[in-house]
């Protein structure tokens, strides 16, 4: 039924409770949650990458200028669907906005540590 899903290796579709994608350079990461089992202290997740699938656009035809952009490749299209479909989530302003913060933090985070990261290497240097 769940082709895409069943592909990446997902067989519990019962089992499942959200997901999330969200894009880090070149690829989107999507994560798939499950509900939470008796005895568990955290709900299960599963993380997938998929590479953004590239494209030159023209943004000038007087001047043929062209742009480089990248946008979510058709797989993982299919794969939300499916996911959508079980997980029937409705997509709110609030629950966009919620999630454009929640990945900036993580952003922070990831920014923060690679600097922490790099300053270490050039003090050993």
């Amino acid at each position: 039924m769940y082709e895409h899903l069943k592909s990446m290796g997902i067989k519990h579709y019962d089992q499942i409770e959200r997901y999330s994608l969200r894009s880090e350079a070149e690829y989107d990461i999507l994560k798939v949650y499950y509900h939470k089992q008796k005895g568990d202290l955290f709900a299960k997740s599963e993380k997938f990458k998929f590479p953004r699938q590239k494209k030159t656009v023209m943004v000038d035809s007087g001047t043929h200028t062209f742009r480089n952009v990248t946008e979510i490749s058709p797989a993982l299209r299919e794969v939300v669907a499916e996911l959508d479909k079980i997980t029937q989530q409705e997509h709110r302003a609030k629950d966009a906005k919620k999630e454009v913060l929640k990945e900036l933090k993580h952003l922070e985070r990831v920014v923060s540590n690679k600097i922490a990261e790099l300053e270490a290497r050039i003090e050993h240097l």
